[in-house]
Formats: structure tokens, C-alpha cells, sequence
């Protein structure tokens, strides 16, 4: 048995994002993003948010953004060679995009943009590809970074990610009752102006290798 030194970090999850090698850890002290910045505007202090990288097979770690007072990071995504982590400064308004190297191990920030360019923090993540920063909130999902726009989407959807010009919404259906009860789901591809270009029976994913699989 390996013993890995996480810090108090007990679970772990592959990074996502075409990588098998690379997985992640976050403590939740304050819950997610979103509560954190709840916190925030309230008047108490934020404590930091613990975030741990583990590369498979040797069980190195790395701490990419150290826990800090008024920041809050959330869920990292692989492209191109770096993991890339929001990383949010309440007190001075930032969003950071950290990119995390994984060949040398070296640390830079990708982009900045200042917090009031989303009203607020609710289930803002990253996506790829290309790397995009989103949010969700009801019917609507926002594209904040690399581009500014705004779509409209149905009431059972939920943006998952992208190809390109292209992004992925999985929706799901439900009808009847008891014996006769039926769940399903399938894939929305829509345009950057938001246009349904496709709708696919079942799943959409990416593999280690980039791949996109449709499961259906």
C-alpha cells in the first residue's frame, strides 16, 4: 500500500480534461464557490480552500494555489499540456485563471479579469475546448472568457462542454409514474448564437486521448 501525504485531503478525482495521469483534491471548508462568496459579502472572512494535484503512477504532490485568506478556488481542467484552475480574490475583485505546468511544474497566471464581470459566482467553472470560463444560472449559461456572450437554453439543460464552435448541453426527460416511470437523457450541440445544430440520443464525452465518444 502507497501512503500519499494530501494534507488532510481524503478524496481525490481525475482532472478532466483528455489526461489519465493527473487527478485533483479540494477541501470544503466554506462549501463551494458560490457559498464562499456568500460568506464574503456578508462580512466574515474567507479562509483559503485547500486544493491538492497527485500524478499517477508516482503519487507526487502538488499544491498549486496555496490556501490563502479571501481566496477561493474551484474544480481544475486539463488542456494543452497545463491544468488550469479559477482562483477568485474577494478582496481586491479578481478572477485568476492559474495555469499549472505539467512538465516543469511551474506556476503562472493564465488570465484576469476583474469579479464584476459576472453578477456573481454560481456554478461559475471552467470548460474546454478551447479553455472557457462559464456560468449557469436557471435557463441561461454566460461564456465570460475567452469570449462575452450570453445564451438561453431549456428549462432540463445543462451545459457540459465544448468543441470549437460548438456546445454541449445534456438534457433530461422523465414521464409516467411508478411501473410506467421513464428517464432519458440526450445531447444539445448548439452554435456560439445559441441555434440547436444537433440533438443526439445519449451521452457525449472526452477520453484520455481527446477524443470526443458519443454513447448512445
Amino acid at each position: 500500500m502507497k501512503t500519499i501525504e494530501t494534507d488532510g485531503i481524503t478524496y481525490i478525482e481525475p482532472v478532466h480534461g483528455a489526461t489519465n495521469e493527473w487527478y485533483f483534491g479540494l477541501d470544503y471548508e466554506h462549501g463551494d464557490l458560490y457559498e464562499a462568496e456568500e460568506i464574503f459579502r456578508e462580512g466574515h472572512v474567507v479562509k483559503g480552500r485547500k486544493l491538492c494535484l497527485v500524478h499517477y503512477p508516482d503519487g507526487q504532490i502538488f499544491f498549486p494555489v496555496p490556501k490563502m485568506e479571501g481566496h477561493y478556488s474551484e474544480t481544475p481542467v486539463f488542456f494543452k499540456g497545463g491544468i488550469f484552475i479559477i482562483d477568485v480574490d474577494f478582496p481586491n475583485g479578481l478572477i485568476r485563471i492559474i495555469r499549472f505546468d505539467c512538465n516543469d511544474y511551474q506556476v503562472s497566471t493564465h488570465a484576469e479579469l476583474p469579479l464584476s464581470s459576472v453578477k456573481d459566482c454560481y456554478n461559475l467553472q471552467l470548460r474546454i475546448a478551447p479553455l472557457t470560463l462559464s456560468r449557469q444560472c436557471g435557463n441561461e449559461v454566460e461564456i465570460v472568457w475567452p469570449e462575452k456572450l450570453s445564451l438561453s437554453m431549456g428549462d432540463h439543460d445543462s451545459f457540459f462542454m465544448r468543441d470549437g464552435e460548438k456546445l454541449f448541453f445534456s438534457r433530461w426527460h422523465e414521464e409516467g409514474e411508478g411501473v410506467n416511470y421513464k428517464y432519458w437523457e440526450e445531447t444539445i450541440v448548439r452554435n456560439l448564437a445559441g441555434d440547436v445544430i444537433e440533438t443526439l440520443p445519449g451521452d457525449v464525452m472526452q477520453m484520455p486521448n481527446g477524443e470526443i465518444w458519443h454513447l448512445k
